[in-house]
C-alpha cells in the first residue's frame, strides 16, 4: 500500500456499500442457520430487539429485517465516515 492511498478520505458511498453488504449477508446466514439448526441454536432472538417488523418465518418479517440490516450499514456508515474523517485530520 502506498503512502498516497492512506491519505485518501474515506468514501461515504464506498463504507456505506461495503457495512450494507455485510450486514445483509450477516442477517442471511444467520436466517439461513436458523432454518437448518434446531432451536435452541436460532439466533433470530437476537434479530428481533434490533430489527423492527422482523418475525421469525414471516416473509414480511425476513423482508423487513434484510431492510433494517441494508439501513443500518447506512446509518454506520453516515456517523463513522464523518468522525473518521475529523479525527484522521487531526492527527
Amino acid at each position: 500500500m502506498k503512502d498516497t492511498d492512506l491519505a485518501k478520505p474515506l468514501s461515504m458511498k464506498v463504507t456505506g456499500l461495503s457495512l450494507s453488504a455485510f450486514l445483509l449477508v450477516t442477517y442471511l446466514l444467520c436466517i439461513g442457520f436458523g432454518l437448518v439448526m434446531p432451536e435452541r441454536f436460532h439466533m433470530h432472538e437476537a434479530w428481533a430487539p434490533l430489527l423492527p417488523g422482523f418475525e421469525w418465518l414471516t416473509w414480511t418479517g425476513f423482508f423487513f429485517g434484510a431492510a433494517g440490516a441494508y439501513l443500518y450499514g447506512w446509518y454506520i456508515a453516515v456517523v463513522f465516515v464523518p468522525l473518521w474523517r475529523f479525527f484522521s485530520r487531526r492527527t
